[in-house]
Formats: C-alpha cells, structure tokens, sequence
C-alpha cells in the first residue's frame, strides 16, 4: 500500500508519498480499501500540529474517506469483505489502504456513489448535531449562515432548509452567494462588500437572525452576535479564519441568548446511540434528495499537496475530495 505519510508536523511539505506495508486488522478492525477522501479544515491544521488532536508520530493525515472492505478482524460481524462504507477516523485517509475500528464504519448502500460517501459525515453530522440537536431549531425561524459557500456552510443550508428554517447565506464573493443560492438559500450577504449588521437589520425587518451558525470565528462573530434575535442561539462551530475571538459577555446578556458549544465527535462518544440515530436521519435525508454534499472538485490522490495549496487560498467552494 501507499499512504501519505507526515513524520513532522512542520507543514504539508513534510508529508511524503511512501510505500508501507498492507496491514492485517486486528479484533473490531476492518481493512478498507480506500476508493476516496476528502480534505477538511482540520487535515490542514493537523499537519501543522495545530489541531485539537496530536496524532503519534508517525500518521497518515485524512479524516474522512469512503472504501470498500477488503479484510475484518475478529470479532466483526456486521461488515463483510466486500461492503461499501463510509469512515471519520479522524486520520488514515490520504492513502490506498488503511485500518478503521468497525463501529466507526457507516455501512453504505451500493447506490451511494463514493465521492459524495466521503464528503458526507463530517459536515452534516457537525450541521445537524448543531441545528437540529444544540439549537433546537423550529420550521419559520431564520438562520444566519457565516461561511455559507465552505463544506460545513453548505450542509448547514441544506439542513436548515430541510427543518424548513429561511437561510441567510453570509460569504465572501457573489460567486460563492450564488452557489449558496442554489442549493437553497433564500437571502445573501457578501460581507466583502455589504456591512453584515445593516444587511441582516434590513433583511430581518431589524429582529436578527434566531441562530447563527458560526464555524469561521474571527472579526464578524461579534458583529453577527450584535445583530441576533432576541432568545437567539449562537453555534460556535470552528474558526476556520484562524482567530478564536473573544465576545463581551454582556451582549448574551442583554439578547437573553445563548453561546452553544458545538462539538460533534465529543457527542457521537458520549451519546453513541443518539449519534447513530442522526445518522440515520441523514443516510434518509440523502437518499430523499434533500442534501448532497457539494464537491468543488475532485483529484487524484498523488495530488494531495496540490490539494491542500487550493484549499489554502480560501477559494474552495464546498468540498475537494481525493480519488484513488
């Protein structure tokens, strides 16, 4: 097998194509052969060694992938050699084999092609965790969407609309606003151009948006918090600009709102039974029509470093995935 694999974790170029050998699963493993994979936020910063997570030296970076069984350990009876699944492990992804704990494995049917399987988990699993579950969002309520054209952004469209909430689509281009128009959305903001609050005042008849779905941070959190409705929920998601900011807290104070951790791999360990539920809820949801991940693009495995300057350039719309 071949794997792309990061002894140090100065950046992307100390990640290496390298020859390893095939490994055998052992009790409650499978070994997947990986078919796709796709490159999320924290595949970029785990190669940093800036993530939450600091895998043991050596790994394989790739969170997420879609493949079919080749091999089970002992022990594993509801996979079988052959089987199309669907794994977050968090890392493994970026190379032609790899070895998943079977109950991290999301059995697929043979109808779900490959690409969308591995840009699947990640981001609805986040999107629905943190609207439907943390924010208990209700049909005619409006949500404010903060990096709406980014993978997460446009699972978090699709799944508010499919609660039957109004979607308001905050990027960065009227290109990316158009894309968030398409797959649902039913007002934008380009924030590279409009002032967010007085566009959210005029498009909320000056009420607010009743949850902010926030996974970029930085300098248009407190603006967006500013603007919430009264008994608003705010979704702090991630901080894909790279800065945590800091938000008074007089403002939840004077909003009567709510600042909502969200943290979906923390929910799927301690509540695995209601994690498995959601997605079931999901795998129904793709299967109706009512969400598809968007797929920017995708590219051969051998140019995962190439991938990883595109996704740097904050130009990705969706979600680049890598095919084998």
């Amino acid at each position: 097998m071949y794997a792309w694999l990061c002894e140090n974790p100065t950046g992307i170029d100390a990640v290496q194509w390298t020859e390893l050998p095939t490994p055998t699963p052992k009790a409650g493993e499978v070994l997947i052969a990986i078919h796709a994979a796709s490159l999320n936020f924290p595949d970029l910063l785990i190669v940093q060694n800036k993530y939450q997570m600091k895998p043991e030296l050596p790994f394989v970076p790739g969170s997420e992938y879609a493949g079919l069984v080749q091999a089970v350990g002992e022990g594993v009876s509801h996979l079988k050699v052959g089987q199309p699944v669907a794994c977050l492990a968090g890392t493994g992804g970026f190379a032609t084999h790899t070895i998943a704990k079977a109950d991290m494995c999301m059995p697929l049917p043979e109808s779900f092609p490959m690409v969308d399987a591995a840009a699947f988990i990640m981001i609805y699993a986040t999107s629905h965790h943190a609207l439907v579950d943390r924010a208990q969002l209700k049909a005619g309520e409006t949500v404010l969407v903060l990096g709406a054209a980014g993978g997460v952004g446009t699972s978090a469209i699709q799944i508010a609309k499919a609660v039957g909430a109004r979607v308001i689509a905050a990027a960065s281009s009227d290109e990316k606003c158009a894309l968030c128009k398409s797959i649902g959305a039913d007002e934008t903001i380009n924030y590279s151009r409009e002032n967010l609050r007085e566009a959210l005042k005029k498009l909320t008849d000056s009420k607010g948006p009743d949850v902010v779905y926030d996974p970029v941070g930085g300098d248009f959190a407190e603006q967006a918090f500013r603007s919430i409705a009264w008994r608003g929920r705010y979704l702090v998601v991630g901080f894909a600009s790279g800065s945590i900011p800091a938000l008074p807290l007089n403002l939840p104070l004077l909003k009567g709102a709510s600042i909502v951790g969200v943290f979906w791999g923390g929910f799927a360990k301690a509540e695995p039974k209601a994690s498995a539920k959601m997605m079931a809820e999901l795998a129904d949801w793709y299967a109706q029509g009512k969400i598809k991940p968007v797929i920017d693009r995708s590219m051969p495995m051998s140019e995962l470093k190439a991938a990883y300057a595109h996704m740097g350039t904050r130009g990705v719309m969706g979600k680049l995935v890598m095919v084998n």
